[in-house]
């Protein structure tokens, strides 16, 4: 995989991957989310088989705030102007998160996954930030064993603790 980043692209925040594989090849723009985007979103997790918390952290005056936020890097991929993929990242000034990370089901192991991981990385190092980190649940074999394949370490010494207002968040 080889990214092909121009003026103009870099203007816009959009990058061009080219990808080969399983006999075929095709080429993904990945960019900013936009607010309006967000049904495709939804749809898109649903896809995916990701919880849609939709009367909490997941519903659109969150994600538009977070949009709208200097913390945020939510990135699409689009093949063909269809969204195939996603990641939500997100930063505390000292240290970056990838929150969700959903690709489509035909397009999984294709590296799309990696591509947007890569550009929020990319989007992070650029800011000084240079510890980017994900929670996976322990049930998520497959998304534990892809951020393994990329180079993220397991830390069992650190313990998750969460706090919540209300249950549907």
């Amino acid at each position: 995989m080889e990214a092909r980043v121009s003026a103009f692209a870099l203007h816009r925040n959009l990058m061009e991957v080219p990808f080969r594989g399983r006999g075929r090849a095709f080429v993904i723009h990945i960019r900013e989310l936009e607010i309006d985007e967000y049904d495709r979103l939804i749809d898109l997790w649903k896809q995916a088989g990701l919880e849609y918390k939709p009367f909490g952290r997941d519903q659109r005056a969150c994600i538009e705030r977070e949009i709208d936020g200097t913390t945020s890097v939510f990135l699409v991929a689009e093949e063909e102007g269809r969204m195939i993929g996603i990641v939500l990242g997100t930063h505390d000034g000292r240290k970056g998160w990838i929150n969700r990370l959903a690709v489509s089901p035909e397009f999984r192991r294709e590296g799309v996954g990696r591509a947007l991981v890569e550009a929020v990385e990319k989007r992070l190092e650029s800011i000084d930030i240079g510890i980017v980190t994900c929670l996976i649940e322990e049930w998520n074999v497959e998304s534990i064993e892809f951020f393994e394949s990329i180079g993220y370490i397991e830390h069992r010494e650190c313990i998750y603790y969460s706090k919540r207002m209300r249950p549907d968040i």
